[in-house]
């Protein structure tokens, strides 16, 4: 296959498809944060309130929500569009959210039938939901126009990530030079390479990020430890090292996410 510099056509063409995900995971590198991963999760969650209730008030469009009004959101996601601050934004997505589902719900009773009792079942705790309105509440407190998308954009980072890593070896020089991963990316990284990455690759990127996170995951440890070791009055004049912010910054790369964040609000 003839080639374009040191890529191939075909590479080239997925490049340009996936170029709406290449600049934001390349800023998310370049950023030198605990997690690109948490760092895109973030601007695309952001994102994603913006245009459920920023100012291009998409939640006007019909289509849009018509999607709002099946979905609903999450209660994670509920409280940040609360806190985002569009009272009337919020006002119309909960009007006709609220009517669809209450049509739902009363369908829901009409065909309910409660199942029969037994003398067994008294005492035996039943842990999967069997009961169809325990089934259906469930599946609406779940179910979110904001996650949704979400996890779309989400995998489509991923693929962008290993297309960007076997083919640009200046973004793989920056990932070999990063602080790693939190422990959630990293799962996901690895579940992602199985199908991603082919037998010789995978000798080469397991061995990468297990470095990565052992060397970083020792680096939060101890920066967390001078922190402590700080309250002790013997070293009070002592240097604050890398410590000062290693409470949110040790959180962050066991679960995710940024601890410390303010609340996103509406510009």
């Amino acid at each position: 296959m003839e080639l374009l510099g040191s890529y191939t056509k075909s590479w080239y063409n997925d490049f340009m498809k996936e170029k709406l995900y290449t600049i934001p995971l390349n800023d998310a590198v370049d950023a030198g944060d605990e997690c690109p991963f948490c760092f895109v999760e973030r601007d695309v969650e952001q994102d994603l309130i913006d245009f459920v209730l920023g100012a291009g008030s998409s939640y006007m469009e019909s289509d849009i929500r018509d999607q709002t009004d099946r979905e609903g959101f999450c209660r994670h996601h509920s409280k940040k569009m609360f806190d985002y601050g569009n009272t009337l934004g919020n006002g119309w997505i909960l009007k006709t959210h609220y009517m669809r589902l209450i049509k739902e719900m009363n369908d829901e009773f009409q065909k309910f039938s409660p199942s029969k009792s037994t003398f067994k079942s008294k005492f035996v705790k039943n842990t999967s939901r069997t009961n169809a309105l325990a089934v259906w509440a469930q599946e609406k407190t779940e179910s979110c126009y904001i996650c949704k998308r979400f996890v779309d954009t989400y995998d489509r980072y991923m693929d962008t990530f290993f297309i960007m890593y076997k083919n640009d070896p200046v973004f793989r020089e920056k990932v070999k030079n990063s602080k790693g991963f939190c422990v959630k990316h990293f799962g996901d990284l690895c579940e992602a390479s199985e199908s991603k990455l082919n037998d010789k690759e995978k000798q080469d990127f397991y061995p990468l990020i297990f470095r990565l996170m052992q060397e970083n995951m020792n680096r939060l440890a101890e920066d967390v430890t001078w922190l402590v070791d700080k309250f002790d009055y013997r070293n009070q004049n002592a240097d604050w090292k890398n410590s000062r912010d290693a409470i949110q910054r040790g959180m962050q790369k066991l679960k995710g996410g940024y601890p410390a964040d303010g609340v996103y609000k509406r510009d």
